[in-house]
């Protein structure tokens, strides 16, 4: 094909961003829990019950609904809530709610021990619950903010265990998640990582938070599950592998948690055989129509990176980063209104680089600000800015590993304040279209 998909420039780094900064233990003790036990006896905490008092949000006719209304927000992503002190948390947490965000996509796994980052699950069907502290924290302080959250339940890629980590546990096969996807695709086929993926939901889902004394199942800030973070399969072109899987694991992960919303977390590929552009090609062996389509499947993902995708004129004269993605945006958003579910675009990032059609903040700024603007006029029912990040523990801001980084902080030698500003402004005339 005419473009060889660039995956590795965010991913790797995010590796390297789980290193720097692993998290800080905040519960002495590693008491493991197998499947099931522990969570009748976890601590509720003096915390309020903040999700108790909210309404679920839901699906029905192409929309997201809230209290009998149409439900649109604009968002972000902070991968690490899982991982970092109630300081960094509450940083970040604060500085979406201040911003005017209203939903939050971050980690909900960390797979395997002797890795960087502190284990949720070290064995598979062995999980630390003293390692949950930051997750139920984040859950509880989304909560108290009026915030919400999308969990996803794995990742496609290498960084916090992965796919990887369950095709190593059982198989013993080495990583190629980079590579043709040989030894990582057995992840969707393989009865043992198949049955430790779905205990891992059922514990997930269904324990305890200690802080607001609530089942994840129970709480509303808890606005979706994801079955995984970019699930991809090159090794079946087709896109059946992944599609049975996904059809499987939807039906699962909704019987348990059946008021809560669900989506399978891909990044909107096409699988269009024989298609030039890989974006809308079946490289990656995902059927973005079909696998939306799924019943128990809730609303459609978009994720849109134009520069790591090769979708610019450098790598294709006549191909502009920020035309082509207003373009996989709107095509998304007119296959949804068809499939009648709704859609978010859910991550979505620029780096600046005069080489990939972006020279300067300014031009990221023109690029987001299109991208915004479409997903407000053709009817998006949320998006969400990759990456949204605050203070870590010694008070300075997280470091740029992949480029993507923003943050809310008005004094002016912050070079991402213009683009905060932006991204306020848009979620200020999402919910207002709500």
């Amino acid at each position: 094909m005419n473009d060889q998909p660039r995956t590795t420039s965010r991913r790797t780094l995010l590796g390297a961003a789980a290193f720097g900064l692993a998290a800080t233990p905040l519960v002495s003790g590693t008491a493991l829990a197998t499947t099931g036990a522990g969570q009748d006896a976890e601590q509720r905490g003096n915390g309020r019950e903040d999700g108790a008092k909210r309404s679920f949000v839901t699906a029905r006719g192409g929309e997201l609904r809230l209290n009998g209304r149409t439900f649109r927000f604009g968002g972000t992503n902070c991968y690490y809530l899982h991982q970092q002190s109630h300081y960094m948390i509450d940083a970040v947490l604060n500085d979406a709610a201040a911003m005017g965000l209203t939903v939050i996509r971050a980690w909900a796994f960390a797979d395997g021990d002797g890795h960087s980052h502190r284990a949720l699950q070290p064995q598979p069907f062995r999980y630390d619950e003293a390692a949950f502290d930051s997750l139920d924290y984040a859950v509880h302080k989304a909560g108290q903010l009026g915030l919400r959250l999308v969990l996803p339940l794995v990742n496609n890629w290498p960084d916090y265990g992965g796919m990887r980590q369950y095709v190593s546990w059982f198989l013993g096969l080495p990583d190629d998640s980079y590579g043709e996807g040989v030894h990582h695709d057995r992840f969707y086929t393989d009865a043992n990582c198949r049955k430790a993926y779905r205990a891992w939901a059922k514990h997930v889902i269904g324990r305890r938070n200690r802080y607001t004394g609530l089942r994840y199942d129970a709480d509303p800030t808890v606005m979706a599950w994801e079955l995984a973070n970019e699930p991809r399969c090159r090794s079946d072109k087709s896109g059946a592998m992944l599609l049975g899987w996904a059809r499987e694991m939807s039906a699962y992960v909704k019987s348990l948690a059946p008021r809560q919303l669900l989506a399978v977390g891909d990044e909107g590929f096409y699988g269009k055989a024989g298609h030039a552009d890989y974006p809308y090609s079946d490289y990656e062996g995902a059927d973005w129509l079909k696998l939306t389509a799924l019943p128990a499947v809730d609303y459609g993902t978009v994720h849109v990176y134009p520069q790591n995708w090769g979708e610019t004129s450098g790598s294709k004269p006549g191909t502009d980063a920020t035309a082509w993605g207003t373009r996989w945006i709107t095509d998304h958003l007119a296959d949804g209104r068809t499939l009648r579910k709704p859609v978010v675009v859910e991550e979505f990032g620029l780096q600046i680089d005069p080489a990939r059609d972006i020279p300067d903040p300014a031009a990221r700024d023109a690029a987001y600000r299109a991208w915004t603007d479409a997903a407000l006029a053709n009817g998006a029912a949320g998006d969400q800015f990759w990456l949204l990040t605050s203070r870590v523990d010694d008070g300075s801001f997280y470091p740029d590993y992949d480029g993507h980084r923003v943050m809310w902080n008005n004094d002016p030698a912050n070079p991402t304040r213009t683009t905060a500003q932006l991204f306020a402004a848009h979620a200020k005339a999402m919910t207002a279209a709500s």
